[in-house]
């Protein structure tokens, strides 16, 4: 399983309120939660965004509250995988449970830029920087994470064993 796109670069501590603003919350529809994703962090990420690219950011990505509409909003506008130094633990949970790739790689988070074009090769855990020439070795996803994510999150997995 792979991830190809366009990097979107954030720093520190982007908590879910930014992610997708408390003020949308009265929502649960992806494709309105995608409308607003990143909206207060970058005004233009939604204008800007192609199916696939890839956010990577620093520390703490996806800290604060514990929704599930931050992962759902930002694989409805289209990005294949984050990456980030570190996740908050909620996010990663629920970023699994929702089928969004993430990886954390606290050296490809560093030297990865903006702009870059950026390969992910879940099975190894590998990240490759087109731009630079440069690879990194992140955390792989176990097999039963790969599945969950393959089947678009948790709840496609589990309902797809019982047919």
């Amino acid at each position: 399983m792979k991830a190809n796109g366009t990097v979107f670069k954030f720093g520190d501590n982007v908590d879910t309120d930014v992610i997708i603003p408390a003020r949308y919350l009265n929502s649960s529809d992806p494709k309105e939660l995608a409308v607003h994703c990143m909206e207060d962090i970058d005004k233009d990420f939604v204008n800007k965004v192609k199916k696939g690219d890839i956010i990577v950011a620093n520390k703490n990505f996806g800290c604060g509250s514990s929704r599930e509409h931050a992962p759902i909003a930002i694989k409805a506008a289209g990005v294949s995988c984050v990456i980030a130094e570190t996740f908050a633990r909620i996010f990663y949970r629920n970023a699994i449970n929702i089928g969004l790739p993430i990886i954390e790689c606290p050296e490809a988070a560093k030297a990865i830029e903006a702009g870059d074009e950026v390969e992910v090769d879940f099975d190894s855990g590998m990240i490759y920087d087109k731009t630079k020439g440069t690879e990194y070795k992140g955390q792989a996803f176990p097999e039963f994470m790969q599945k969950i994510i393959k089947a678009e999150g948790l709840v496609n997995y589990i309902n797809a064993q019982y047919k």
